[in-house]
């Protein structure tokens, strides 16, 4: 059974995410086209279009740094598009992160740049657009050897690639809406849809997700694989939730969950929950804007309690405070064990040192002697590692990487690298 897909489009024009490609390109959609980026994940979308409408060289720079700080972000597939011009166009675009670009097909000399793109990364990585099908009856079967799908931007035009081609077909559509989608989705040779009300930070994923479920469209949605009856709640009937971010794993809150609340979290993919004092129920977020974004939801050994991860939006505390467990009672001192605590808690010794200068602090003298005396101290630390590799005891090379450790998260402060940056990229790769 075929599935269809969900696509967010972010133009990226002078560093902000604008509506369009043409005439709605000066129309601002969001400041923080990073931001944007991660409200789309969170909603619900299969993925994520990111097209660079730069008309510079300064603007196009500037909207890489953007498309790597989305990619980092982001859980879902993204793909680029805009000003590819060459093969290195394509790589920089895939080496930041995307898992796809997107190709244009009106483009004189794009069969050329097709070629070369597909048989140095793949047919999978490819993606051309069509305003009509004169590329695809020119040219078809260099385009079904060289790309993966077609994003088709004339809605007068979609009909015409029935039955020529077997390859996906992605309409991407200003005018699209909730009719629109479900009309494409039941032709048939659709597969998936971007633009239009996909772009509308209002539109509501999910509930979109289940009303063309209801209308037997095959989607992406958030599914339970336990039903209530499977949990087991308390004489009230009643699951405490515990709450944590999905990041950091930080306790965020915690709630209570009836029949009626679980069924909405599952629905809306935000969480819901039942207020045992007001008695009724409450989406977290619906007021303050504050909503919290299913990751996952697991119940315990007794299936009693509820542990949910969330993307939070804001604070999750009425406090103000991003957690609700802030109140110390007792803390007796320990060794942090984790280790990305251990190099977070690190880094942040370093980043204070680079703030706070500390006299006769050797973090600072590196940081006084600037880029160059940091480069070689790595280049040092790594060539120490090479030699105590060659000595059968594990205490030098564990002393060696530690000293290496230490002197790239340097680096890394003097750069303005975090550990989250390192990670995320880290998660990427396959």
């Amino acid at each position: 059974m075929q599935h269809h897909y969900l696509i967010s489009c972010v133009y990226l024009k002078d560093g902000k995410a604008v509506k369009g490609f043409r005439e709605d390109s000066s129309v601002v959609i969001n400041e923080d086209p990073v931001k944007l980026a991660q409200m789309y994940c969170d909603s619900g979308v299969d993925a994520i279009y990111v097209f660079d409408l730069s008309d510079s060289d300064k603007d196009h720079e500037m909207h890489m740094g953007l498309l790597k700080s989305i990619c980092l972000r982001s859980e879902i597939p993204v793909f680029a598009g805009g000003r590819i011009l060459r093969l290195e166009d394509i790589k920089k675009y895939l080496y930041a992160g995307c898992i796809g670009v997107i190709l244009n097909g009106a483009k004189p000399d794009i069969q050329n740049v097709l070629r070369e793109a597909c048989a140095r990364f793949g047919q999978d990585k490819l993606a051309v657009t069509l305003d009509n099908v004169d590329i695809l009856f020119k040219q078809k079967a260099l385009v079904e050897e060289t790309c993966r799908y077609l994003v088709v931007l004339n809605e007068k035009t979609i009909s015409s690639f029935e039955n020529v081609t077997d390859m996906p077909v992605v309409a991407l559509l200003d005018t699209l809406n909730e009719e629109k989608i479900r009309e494409l989705f039941l032709k048939g040779y659709v597969n998936a849809v971007s633009g239009g009300c996909l772009d509308d930070p209002e539109t509501d994923i999910m509930l979109l997700k289940n009303d063309l479920e209801k209308d037997g469209i095959v989607v992406n949605r958030f599914m339970s694989k336990l039903s209530w009856s499977d949990l087991t709640p308390n004489e009230n009937g009643l699951i405490p939730t515990v709450v944590q971010d999905y990041r950091t794993n930080e306790v965020l809150m915690v709630a209570y969950m009836n029949e009626e609340s679980f069924h909405r979290t599952i629905a809306t993919g935000k969480m819901n929950y039942y207020s045992r004092s007001r008695k009724e129920l409450w989406l977290k977020g619906e007021t303050s804007g504050h909503y919290q974004y299913v990751k996952s939801l697991v119940a315990d050994c007794d299936k009693d309690t509820i542990l949910a991860k969330v993307s939070q939006v804001g604070v999750a505390c009425h406090t103000g405070s991003k957690s609700c467990f802030f109140n110390e009672i007792a803390r007796k001192d320990f060794k942090e064990k984790n280790p990305l605590k251990v190099f977070e808690q690190v880094y942040a010794t370093i980043l204070d040192r680079k703030i706070h200068p500390r006299e006769g602090s050797y973090t600072n003298y590196l940081f006084d002697k600037g880029i160059d005396k940091i480069l070689k101290k790595v280049g040092e630390e790594a060539s120490e590692i090479i030699i105590a590799a060659k000595n059968p005891d594990p205490e030098e090379i564990k002393y060696e990487i530690s000293d290496f450790l230490y002197h790239v998260m340097v680096l890394m402060a003097e750069r303005g690298v975090t550990w989250e940056d390192i990670t995320n990229e880290l998660a990427n790769r396959e």
